[in-house]
């Protein structure tokens, strides 16, 4: 079972998110947008891992209080197009606490350094200047109320984002 643990957004962040994804086509963005239903913040990548249940207790243990978080800037990584997040002392400590529990708990997960953005495109094209695209970058801030152990399997369209449980 491929696993990771998400933020998964409220209405107002995902209609400024999917108003972006929709103002870059018509500027002539070509690739594979992310589908509204699958947006969302990684915290930690933990990938083929048989036991959901031992995650969900993993983050379960782990403290966590309501936080606020706020869309701030969009970003290229190779023809990957993102949608960054401000910068958030509590988002920061909570994955810091997340993935030490994840470890202390012998549960794999991607341990590259947690940079917050959210997947737009992939394996994108623009003929364009960046700066084109990068001029009206999306508003929205949201209450984080709770976290998602989500799994991912691919079906005949993409992949599809299942919810496993959450704290």
């Amino acid at each position: 079972m491929r696993l990771f643990v998400a933020i998964e957004f409220d209405e107002e962040i995902l209609q400024a998110l999917t108003k972006l994804q929709s103002e870059w086509k018509v500027l002539g963005v070509r690739g594979n947008f992310t589908p509204a239903q699958n947006l969302h913040l990684t915290l930690a990548f933990i990938g083929e891992y048989g036991n959901p249940n031992s995650v969900l207790e993993a983050m379960n243990s782990v403290s966590f209080a309501p936080f606020s978080i706020s869309l701030d800037g969009i970003g290229t990584f190779r023809d990957i197009y993102w949608a960054g997040i401000s910068e958030n002392v509590a988002l920061s400590n909570y994955v810091r606490r997340l993935r030490r529990t994840l470890a202390e708990n012998n549960i794999p997960y991607d341990r590259k350094r947690f940079s917050p953005h959210i997947t737009l495109v992939r394996r994108a094209e623009f003929n364009g200047s960046i700066e084109e695209l990068i001029k009206n970058p999306p508003n929205g801030e949201m209450e984080v109320k709770s976290v998602s152990l989500m799994s991912s399997t691919r079906g005949k369209s993409g992949m599809i984002y299942t919810k496993i449980g959450g704290v």
